[in-house]
């Protein structure tokens, strides 16, 4: 363990790592190597294979052959991505919880830089940070500090103003703190699992920001984040299954939900998808921020789609010039 983890009073065997396993045997080597090499070890690590079809488990077994410390993995049928986080969290003992989707993987100090950060706030619930998107092959092409949303980075503390306009951290970026989150734990009915967790949490306590790139989200077409009109959905229905904690009227919620709703048709435009960004333009153009807002985004809709990857291309090669090359 290094002297960091020591100064702040973080031993190793406060944190319990999960890892949900799901026919990701190209990328559950690399994620499982990112958490035995970190530089501030947990107690245990637990991975729970669910019921993947491929030669996941195989891949896990032998990796774990290399783990310095205490790990486990579980085989069983499918049975769903929030059942299996919550079946972690019931056999979590540690005082932080963390865990990372099979594709994910964490870059060495992850676990030390988040530990020493909530146990320097003991108000925050949970602590969160940037992440760099990788592909398939691992190369990187985008950051999360590099796509502010509406001139907005992640806030330090207060999670509320964040989270209604839709936005959460990315989940490869998370510990949580394990007493915040042992009487909620997951709702097995979302197809969205953490953005629901998020809201149960905002109002329990702080957001703790660390503003390095210490983990890595992999994008790729089996992610549900491929999908933005589920995300939108669920995003919705969650606030709908909260409204209660949310401290709003029905008009509110509903003036929020139009900004939402018209965050998404702007993002389905930047990803070519015309005919989805229209309908729910069409739908939500009062949510736009401002008239400017707004003329930019039907100006945007006569941009012929050549002209857009044109510019994406110009944007990705300065992006790769400033060091988003490969992972």
């Amino acid at each position: 363990m290094s002297g960091i983890g020591s100064e702040f009073g973080v031993p190793e065997s406060e944190i319990f790592v999960a890892v949900p396993s799901y026919n990701h045997a190209p990328f559950i080597e690399q994620c499982l190597r990112s958490i035995i090499t970190q530089t501030l070890q947990p107690k245990k690590l637990l991975v729970i294979d669910d019921g993947s079809a491929d030669n996941s488990p195989a891949v896990i077994e032998r990796v774990l052959k290399d783990c310095p410390f205490s790990a486990e993995l579980i085989v069983r049928e499918n049975r769903g991505l929030c059942r299996t986080l919550n079946q972690a969290l019931e056999i979590s003992d540690g005082k932080y919880f963390a865990y990372i989707s099979s594709d994910d993987f964490w870059f060495p100090e992850f676990l030390e830089a988040r530990a020493n950060l909530l146990s320097k706030r003991p108000a925050a619930v949970l602590a969160y940070g940037h992440a760099i998107l990788v592909d398939d092959s691992g190369n990187t092409f985008d950051s999360t500090s590099a796509n502010k949303i509406n001139g907005e980075d992640y806030p330090d503390g207060d999670a509320r103003n964040m989270l209604l306009k839709g936005i959460g951290p990315v989940s490869s970026s998370i510990m949580y703190r394990q007493s915040a989150i042992e009487t909620l734990g997951w709702n097995e009915g979302a197809r969205l699992e953490d953005y629901e967790m998020y809201l149960r949490l905002m109002s329990q306590g702080d957001f703790a920001f660390d503003d390095r790139i210490l983990s890595a989200w992999r994008r790729h077409s089996k992610n549900t984040s491929g999908d933005r009109l589920l995300m939108l959905n669920e995003i919705l229905a969650a606030q709908e299954r909260n409204f209660d904690l949310l401290d709003l009227t029905r008009k509110e919620l509903a003036a929020v939900q139009t900004r939402t709703r018209f965050l998404y048709a702007r993002l389905e435009l930047q990803h070519g998808n015309k005919a989805g960004a229209f309908q729910l333009a069409r739908r939500s153009w009062r949510g736009a921020t401002s008239t400017t807002d707004l003329l930019k985004f039907y100006f945007r809709m006569l941009v012929p789609m050549s002209v857009v990857r044109f510019r994406r291309q110009v944007r990705d090669t300065k992006k790769n010039e400033l060091g988003f090359g490969h992972g």
